[in-house]
């Protein structure tokens, strides 16, 4: 016969050490398993798991040491989002270039934090990025990110109940799921959570409309225009080789060859928060060396 909850409880206490064991809490009647299992630090240490019934505790249990001997540790920490969200920002973000970072930074304090912070790393679930996305793209942007604070009073909306709707685009809600996906696999890296919840939640993709550009008459009357200005050769450049602006920027006389007739571009500007970054180029198909227009 099937022993009664009392006899297994009697029976987990007296496994060996290592084993783990079940016992029922005075508190609430909940059943508590604990075990010795390893965790991410390396070290062995004790951890719960929690059920309404015996046999629920049991099974979760099992699993928590089977997990162990397959070498698969249980987080050190009960992180929620808000605490492993700058963490993730601190320890893997920071070294990306600067505009990176700080569209990182924004997503995560003015959006995931405010509507997942609360939640725990392990515990989130696909209903909850579902849920989180789906309300994201009702979210008047101006209310969230006090847009009116820099406006002339009289042209101030939301903070005086007049809401603009101004709803995050197509690019915007791909942007910010992507942060989150992004930091929920470092997560899976860590070992911190089993799989990535935000890669089963799609987003639509945002269609982009192709720039027609300039015109050759327009170009002309660019050109005509900076004609003996100081920066007229960057006019010309920029008319001539489809750079992009920080690229322009970024160039230098060194990276012109004009007996060859080449431009090399090898380093980028950026203007992040007031401050100048000069950077890399973005790949190494933009360090390509370029053949000029005998023109340019």
């Amino acid at each position: 016969m099937p022993k009664d909850p009392k006899q297994r409880q009697s029976a987990a206490r007296r496994n060996p050490n290592g084993e783990g064991s079940i016992y029922q809490r005075s508190s609430d009647g909940r059943w508590v398993g604990q075990a010795y299992v390893l965790a991410t630090d390396g070290n062995r240490k004790r951890k719960f798991v929690y059920g309404a019934t015996w046999d629920e505790a049991h099974a979760k249990l099992i699993e928590l040491k089977a997990q162990s001997q397959r070498g698969i540790p249980v987080p050190d920490r009960a992180w929620k989002l808000a605490d492993y969200l700058p963490y993730w920002l601190k320890t893997y973000v920071s070294d990306l270039k600067p505009t990176t970072v700080r569209g990182y930074e924004s997503a995560v304090r003015l959006h995931l934090v405010p509507a997942l912070g609360t939640k725990r790393l392990g515990g989130l679930q696909v209903q909850h990025v579902k849920a989180f996305m789906d309300g994201f793209r009702r979210k008047c942007l101006c209310c969230t990110n006090g847009l009116d604070k820099i406006r002339p009073a009289g042209r101030r909306c939301c903070s005086v109940g007049r809401c603009c709707q101004s709803y995050p685009s197509a690019r915007q809600v791909q942007f910010v799921h992507a942060v989150l996906r992004n930091a929920l696999q470092h997560a899976m890296r860590e070992e911190l959570v089993s799989r990535n919840v935000a890669k089963l939640v799609r987003v639509p993709s945002p269609r982009y409309k192709i720039g027609k550009g300039l015109s050759v008459d327009q170009v002309r009357k660019i050109l005509a225009a900076s004609s003996g200005h100081r920066l007229h050769a960057l006019y010309v450049t920029a008319a001539t080789m489809g750079l992009r602006r920080g690229e322009l920027v970024g160039l230098r006389w060194s990276d012109v060859d004009l007996d060859d007739g080449t431009l090399r571009v090898q380093q980028t500007v950026q203007r992040v928060a007031g401050t100048l970054h000069v950077l890399d180029a973005k790949t190494e198909d933009s360090e390509a060396v370029l053949p000029l227009p005998e023109f340019t």
